[in-house]
């Protein structure tokens, strides 16, 4: 289990099989504010610096594909499986047992005008070994994914 302050700093853990990252931070606006760019697909882009584009329905069942600057000419594609609006979201991609990656996003009201936002990713599966070299350093794309809710949160 991994704890880490509301600053905005990423952390990452790995064993053979799971290898997780997260980021917590503290963002001075409402969690409806939050939740509402989070979840508006047309605007995403508009806001959050680490993703070329995103199209899709974020909502129950929903599929999201996205580019990434890290991986050009790659799109990504997951379903949000879990969605409690103004708390929580999950997005998998992938097949257990083989490669999964599982990014849980939630909100936590802090008063009338302050929200603790956390956000993880925990990739799984046996191809994990052979393709965790492969995959790019999430830790620094975290903390800018951070800081740009932050900001676009607290300017809304």
């Amino acid at each position: 289990m991994m704890t880490r302050a509301a600053d905005g700093k990423a952390s990452k853990t790995r064993t053979t099989f799971r290898m997780t990252c997260k980021v917590a931070i503290m963002i001075a606006a409402p969690h409806e504010t939050l939740w509402h760019l989070l979840t508006d697909a047309a605007n995403y882009t508009r806001w959050n610096s680490t993703l070329s584009t995103l199209e899709g329905n974020i909502s129950p069942g929903g599929v999201v594909r996205m580019t990434v600057p890290q991986a050009p000419g790659r799109t990504f594609k997951a379903k949000v499986s879990e969605f409690e609006p103004n708390q929580s979201m999950v997005w998998r991609d992938g097949f257990a047992p083989i490669f999964q990656g599982v990014r849980t996003f939630t909100l936590e009201q802090r008063g009338a005008d302050a929200t603790y936002f956390t956000m993880s990713e925990e990739f799984s599966g046996l191809m994990l070994p052979l393709i965790a070299g492969k995959l790019p350093d999430f830790q620094p794309i975290f903390e800018r994914y951070a800081a740009d809710l932050k900001h676009a949160a607290e300017k809304a």
